[in-house]
């Protein structure tokens, strides 16, 4: 069945594994539910050879109106946000796949006054992250008190900078990084994006009290695991509500994204695309 309502046309930035995934079902899947690929922009160009259609491979993002896009879905670096998200927004809705870019403050208020100005919305996948809606609804409420999320993996999985990429492995688990989720992102932009989801999904938390623990396993060589805890307040006897979420994604060694995220992605994609265009960053 079709989808009821825009946007229609899609581009995607970022020609990656996740990128790659999300062309193929658009281009296989995009006609009968209404969707449109209508570009593909990769840094690499050479990348989209044999198999992305020369005509849709863009070979300037600054050109992107020029396809009249609905919506633009990044799956590319944090950096493709932080220099060129506002941007899109002038012409389309956005789907942002690297949320850890929005730990740079300055990137999310441009985001949000391009979102308002040109009245498109910010879209942000929850990849990885379970619970999603029950987060959100917890802190709306004002019963969330505490959030940690842990992601575990083999050191391989990894993509550090920063003074994390000096960071050795200690033993066969090491605690790379704990606290503030919003110190984690810039150390580890593609490797953070569930924990930046996590406090997208909690305002009242944000970035700075959403705890984010990045661990190397040497045993986890095929999987990522992510574990989500909360914590609501006393309750009159004392007691506080808790949940504890324990999340193994099956994973090619070395892989950045999960086999389940790339699914859950593609789910982000069509779950936005019946949304509402409205001002504003919404989890999808």
């Amino acid at each position: 069945m079709a989808l009821d309502r825009v946007p229609r046309r899609v581009g995607v930035v970022g020609y990656g594994r996740l990128g790659q995934s999300l062309v193929s079902h658009l281009l296989t899947q995009g006609p009968e539910l209404g969707l449109e690929l209508v570009f593909v922009w990769n840094r690499d160009p050479g990348r989209m050879a044999g198999s992305v259609p020369p005509a849709l491979q863009l070979q300037n993002l600054a050109a992107l109106g020029e396809r009249h896009p609905d919506l633009v879905v990044e799956v590319a670096h944090p950096k493709i946000i932080q220099e060129s998200g506002a941007k899109i927004l002038r012409y389309a809705n956005l789907l942002v796949g690297s949320p850890s870019a929005l730990a740079d403050q300055a990137t999310e208020q441009q985001l949000r006054e391009a979102s308002h100005r040109w009245h498109h919305a910010v879209f942000v996948a929850r990849g990885a992250l379970w619970g999603t809606e029950d987060i959100a609804r917890l802190d709306a409420a004002g019963g969330l008190q505490s959030l940690r999320v842990t992601m575990a993996t083999h050191p391989d999985g990894f993509r550090l900078e920063g003074r994390l990429a000096a960071v050795p492995s200690g033993g066969p688990r090491t605690v790379l990084y704990e606290g503030p989720v919003r110190g984690l992102c810039p150390l580890a932009p593609r490797n953070s994006n569930t924990m930046a989801a996590a406090a997208l999904a909690a305002p009242s938390l944000g970035f700075d009290h959403v705890v984010g623990v990045l661990v190397a396993d040497l045993s986890l060589t095929d999987m990522h695991v992510v574990d989500v805890e909360l914590s609501g307040p006393p309750g009159p006897s004392g007691r506080s509500f808790a949940v504890h979420t324990h999340r193994e994604n099956p994973a090619e060694p070395g892989a950045v994204t999960g086999s389940a995220t790339v699914t859950a992605f593609w789910r982000s994609l069509l779950g936005c695309c019946q949304l509402p265009s409205r001002p504003g960053i919404h989890l999808c």
